[in-house]
């Protein structure tokens, strides 16, 4: 008898679906985003192809953020080691939180070398940004119970201090903090958890600093009031050092540092969401590094490939901990391991090729030319501020900040993002060149230009 296994039936083929790429993505999902299909070969660096139309785009916004050395670096695209190992990774998905491997290991030493903090040892990996923010609540939640019992206090209902203009996430605890566009949370439950205004500052810093005290001495007095008003419930204090949905809202080192000090007094953690400024974006791996902060806790995502928290310094203060006590927090995966693969190779050529101090240097040319550009039209350009290459600037309408957008993507080319009500921001590669930075800022500047040339219809629109 044959032990050969049968020839299966020839398959016959699916037709060939009608209608573009979009198209028939639109049957199922809802397509909202840039009218456009990327090709995943031929993207290089900071140039984003349409596979459709053949068009190549300036990406100046690295899918929001989270493209840290571009497209198809060549280092991970060009190297058939790298690829190699990111198909092994591949091939299976394990359980991180309970099977170690030798690529998890080398992500995990890598990341604290490129990235870590003596004073936050404690790491945990999940996939997301509002995940890895959920789980630094959680981490600030469960070290506040703690210590209302090692003081004989009454174990009740805890919150997380918080801005306006914030964008924290769109899950469960996250989206109690999230108010910036209304259409993202409302009739959604959530936390009435105490929340102050933001001191945003305005640019340039010197014109606008009694106005930025005086809003920092309103916030910090509506801190303290929470926190007297909710004896022992306040966790932690979470704020981004740069609010990047809610307008590229920058927040002073002054006014941070002042509520780290409240959050002491307070007993409650001092939780920093860099999701959004972490990883070089701002010139250093971590925004808070340039601003004197000591945060207890910091949730990470976007350019690390994968989201988390690193913690330490007052969240060793109470035993157990999350970090101590096993099951408190977890997830199935804890962070995919392709995406750890994928970022130390990314770690590895940020740290070799020193690309953060490249994002310093580069952001400076970067806000120089926005500066000129609001200075040679200054009815129309303002408040042109950066940190490293989270740059951005003011229209002054949402309808001329839309029409910007719209002329920059199908005039020019380039792909920038709006953010909060009036305002354009930037989020280049760290691999950006300086000719493709020029190449920006003629064309911004071409786009507003041709705006202040023009007329404007009744309704505020430009004609």
């Amino acid at each position: 008898m044959s032990t050969t296994a049968p020839t299966p039936p020839p398959q016959s083929r699916a037709p060939a679906a009608e209608g573009s790429l979009r198209d028939r993505l639109a049957r199922h999902m809802l397509v909202d985003g840039f009218p456009l299909v990327v090709d995943l070969g031929l993207s290089r660096g900071s140039r984003l192809v349409d596979r459709e139309s053949g068009r190549r785009y300036l990406d100046l916004h690295m899918s929001f953020a989270a493209n840290p050395l571009g497209w198809n670096p060549p280092q991970l695209a060009d190297d058939a080691d790298a690829l190699a190992e990111l198909g092994r990774a591949a091939v299976n998905k394990p359980a991180n939180s309970d099977l170690c491997t030798q690529p998890l290991v080398d992500f995990v030493e890598t990341f604290a070398r490129v990235l870590g903090d003596p004073a936050l040892p404690h790491l945990f990996f999940v996939e997301g940004g509002a995940l890895a923010v959920e789980n630094a609540l959680k981490c600030a939640f469960d070290w506040k119970h703690g210590h209302n019992e090692q003081h004989g206090r009454a174990l009740g209902p805890v919150s997380a201090l918080h801005l306006t203009t914030a964008f924290h996430g769109r899950s469960g605890y996250t989206m109690s903090m999230t108010n910036t566009d209304p259409k993202k949370t409302d009739g959604f439950p959530f936390f009435a958890w105490p929340r102050i205004d933001a001191p945003v500052m305005r640019f340039p810093v010197a014109e606008h600093d009694e106005r930025t005290r005086e809003m920092e001495g309103r916030s910090l007095a509506q801190a303290e009031r929470a926190f007297l008003g909710h004896p022992h419930q306040i966790a932690c204090f979470i704020a981004e050092p740069v609010q990047g949905e809610g307008g590229d809202n920058h927040l002073s080192a002054r006014f941070l540092q002042a509520m780290q000090l409240l959050c002491h007094e307070h007993d409650a953690l001092f939780v920093l969401d860099e999701v959004q400024t972490g990883v070089g974006g701002t010139g250093t791996a971590w925004a808070y590094q340039q601003l004197g902060l000591e945060p207890d806790v910091v949730a990470f995502a976007k350019k690390v490939q994968l989201g988390g928290i690193m913690a330490g310094r007052r969240v060793d203060d109470v035993e157990p901990n999350v970090f101590t006590r096993s099951g408190r927090i977890n997830s199935t995966w804890g962070g995919g391991l392709v995406d750890m693969v994928r970022s130390r190779r990314i770690l590895e050529v940020i740290e070799q090729e020193d690309l953060f101090a490249r994002a310093r240097t580069a952001g400076a040319r970067l806000l120089a030319g926005l500066q000129d550009l609001e200075r040679a039209h200054p009815d129309l350009v303002g408040n042109a501020r950066g940190r490293g290459l989270m740059c951005a600037f003011d229209l002054p309408t949402p309808a001329l900040r839309d029409e910007v957008v719209r002329r920059l993507f199908h005039r020019e080319q380039v792909i920038v993002l709006p953010s909060g009500s009036v305002s354009v921001r930037v989020r280049p590669a760290l691999t950006i060149t300086d000719a493709e930075i020029d190449e920006a800022l003629t064309a911004i500047t071409r786009a507003i230009g041709d705006l202040e040339a023009g007329t404007l219809e009744e309704d505020g629109r430009p004609a």
